[in-house]
């Protein structure tokens, strides 16, 4: 944990809005350790982004619901990373408005924020490792940047507990990105991300390039950490195993937008011709399936779910 982070949620202030006159409404000013306690981190409005004549999104609206794991997926080229990074500040909309932790981030610089940017996490596709520095002084750069007045042992110390946090070994932290594996280099980028201790976590197509065993394993990971930290996150994926194991909702984008969210299975009573593509697709009910059968076998001591897993099991054999 980052020093002066009180870790006893409850008992941390409450945060009342306040006037300001340099963003509109009233919005709450976060102190330096304090949680937000808003209901909606993070609220799209009419956002507008484009490169050149190609219209990427159009009037998309969007509100992510604080302690929720938000998966967002669409089409090759609708936007998903643009989108994410479009609220993070590092792609600038055309027009429409962001709010994270009710602070403005299009109509600002995010840096002169108090308390926003510090808040989140970042892990990119591939991890995005300086390739010149160790695993742990990757960790260690945001707590350079954001609390430079931590000496470097304590520094070291705390990018080693963030290390072994996101599930690599000790001796990980004197590894270079090219020492690691693909598997390994995105539990170094997650560490990098939670160093701060965010309330925020993006993950950019977290299990891409993974093996089914690697994938699972992550998914679990991202799901306990979200329950521990208290973590909202935005996670993009195209990994239907990832959206049935541990998303709360999905935002689906397509035609410039976002056109629905909710949860899985009401997502898949819709007559939307990519969602019933997608998700009713051989793909979709192949992850439906083996979601039941996990169901199933957590309660194989019960006779009857023991016959379902046997008889399903059987029944997959011989459509292989």
């Amino acid at each position: 944990m980052v020093p002066g982070r009180d870790e006893r949620e409850d008992e941390l202030p409450e945060v009342e809005p306040v006037p300001d006159d340099d963003h509109e409404g009233n919005e709450p000013v976060l102190g330096r350790h304090e949680r937000y306690r808003g209901k909606f981190p993070i609220e799209v409005r009419g956002l507008c982004n484009s490169f050149g004549e190609q219209v990427i999104h159009q009037d998309l609206d969007l509100t992510v619901r604080r302690g929720e794991i938000i998966g967002v997926v669409g089409g090759s080229g609708t936007g998903k990373s643009v989108l994410m990074r479009s609220v993070i500040g590092l792609q600038l909309p055309s027009a429409g408005r962001i709010d994270v932790f009710g602070r403005s981030i299009t109509t600002g610089d995010p840096d002169d924020v108090v308390g926003v940017r510090n808040r989140w996490g970042v892990l990119f596709q591939g991890g995005a490792l300086f390739s010149t520095l160790t695993v742990g002084e990757n960790v260690e750069v945001p707590l350079k940047k954001f609390y430079p007045e931590l000496s470097d042992e304590l520094t070291h110390e705390i990018a080693r507990y963030k290390i072994k946090l996101s599930g690599l070994p000790e001796d990980a932290v004197a590894k270079y990105p090219s020492e690691l594996s693909g598997g390994m280099k995105k539990r170094a980028g997650l560490a990098r991300a939670l160093a701060l201790d965010p309330e925020l976590l993006f993950l950019d197509e977290p299990t891409a390039g993974l093996d089914p065993i690697g994938a699972a394993a992550f998914d679990r990971l991202t799901r306990e950490l979200q329950r521990t930290l208290g973590l909202t996150v935005f996670l993009i994926t195209h990994d239907l195993d990832t959206l049935h194991e541990i998303c709360d909702r999905v935002a689906v984008l397509a035609d410039h937008k976002v056109i629905a969210v909710d949860t899985v299975p009401r997502l898949m009573e819709l007559d939307h011709p990519w969602i019933q593509e997608y998700f009713n697709g051989p793909r979709g009910r192949a992850a439906l399936t083996a979601q039941a059968l996990d169901e199933l076998k957590k309660h194989m001591d019960m006779p009857i779910a023991a016959s379902a897993v046997k008889a399903l099991d059987k029944r997959t054999s011989k459509g292989a």
